[in-house]
């Protein structure tokens, strides 16, 4: 078996071996004798002085550098990498439809749809201003009505508040159980201090609609000229209901048409004069 000395063998061994090619050529001295000066022997000792200390420093140099580290291997980690969100993810947040709440009009309504039964839509204002849902009515003999899309409700309850900001000669309506083929439930408020109750329905021509009176008369608690009025409706069963400002007004016992479900709406008419212009503030809907 081999053995390797090192570079710690090496230094021992080079001065080693110089001394004794010293000792071979140079006479020891006696101690009564102390040698003459030898130019020779000086230059000599001078240099194997000098090569051991080379290569001790060599040796010892060899040792202090240190060896380059061995390069960094790349991990593969077996996991899936995270999914970075898409900057086009984020879409405008839109609206969750409720059964039963109370809209108070501080945001764009976009649960609503709007037709007519009467008059031109193109003439037809609606939009949300200050906290109010703003009818404005552009011309004349408009029936005109919105309905609350999402939900289908049989036994309902209807609340509203509406200011008049336009002429006396208007009304307000509330529907439940709207159907497009079977027809609807409909009650008008008239800001003269009038009232009525109607069944209506589609004509075949799609565009227009019939009417079929159940109850009218008047009352007192209809809030006259440009102010506001809460109105409740409550269809029960067979049983239609409408109170105004806390009074109620009227109970019609319905067992013609026989509607049992439907949507809901809120609405506005005008007449023979202009302006009219009806904000609604708030409108609730919720069980009988």
């Amino acid at each position: 078996m081999s053995r390797h000395t090192g570079p710690w063998g090496i230094i021992f061994f080079l001065p080693a071996t110089l001394a004794i090619i010293l000792a071979c050529s140079i006479s020891v001295p006696t101690p009564n004798n102390p040698p003459a000066y030898d130019p020779t022997v000086a230059a000599l000792e001078f240099q194997a002085t000098a090569m051991s200390l080379q290569l001790t420093q060599a040796a010892v140099g060899a040792q202090a550098v240190p060896t380059q580290p061995p390069p960094i291997q790349p991990t593969v980690s077996s996991e899936p990498l995270p999914t970075l969100p898409s900057s086009t993810a984020a879409a405008t947040p839109v609206a969750e439809a409720q059964r039963f709440f109370t809209e108070e009009f501080n945001t764009d309504v976009i649960n609503w749809t709007t037709f007519l039964t009467s008059g031109q839509k193109s003439v037809l204002e609606q939009y949300v201003k200050n906290g109010f849902w703003v009818f404005d009515l552009g011309g004349r003999d408009m029936y005109v009505y919105s309905l609350y899309e999402p939900e289908i409700y049989g036994d309902v309850r209807i609340d509203l508040r509406a200011e008049n900001r336009g002429d006396n000669t208007n009304n307000i309506s509330v529907i439940c159980r709207y159907d497009e083929k079977g027809g609807w439930y409909e009650f008008n408020m008239y800001n003269s201090g009038l009232y009525d109750i109607f069944y209506g329905r589609w004509k075949s021509s799609g565009t227009q609609a019939s009417y079929t009176l159940l109850e009218d008369g008047g009352s007192n608690a209809i809030h006259q000229g440009k102010t506001s009025n809460e109105y409740t409706v409550i269809c029960s069963g067979s049983t239609l209901s409408l109170f105004i400002n806390g009074q109620e007004t009227r109970t019609v016992n319905e067992s013609l048409f026989k509607l049992h479900e439907g949507k809901v709406g809120i609405g506005a008419s005008s007449f023979d004069r202009l302006p009219i212009r009806v904000d609604f503030d708030w409108v609730k809907i919720s069980e009988p």
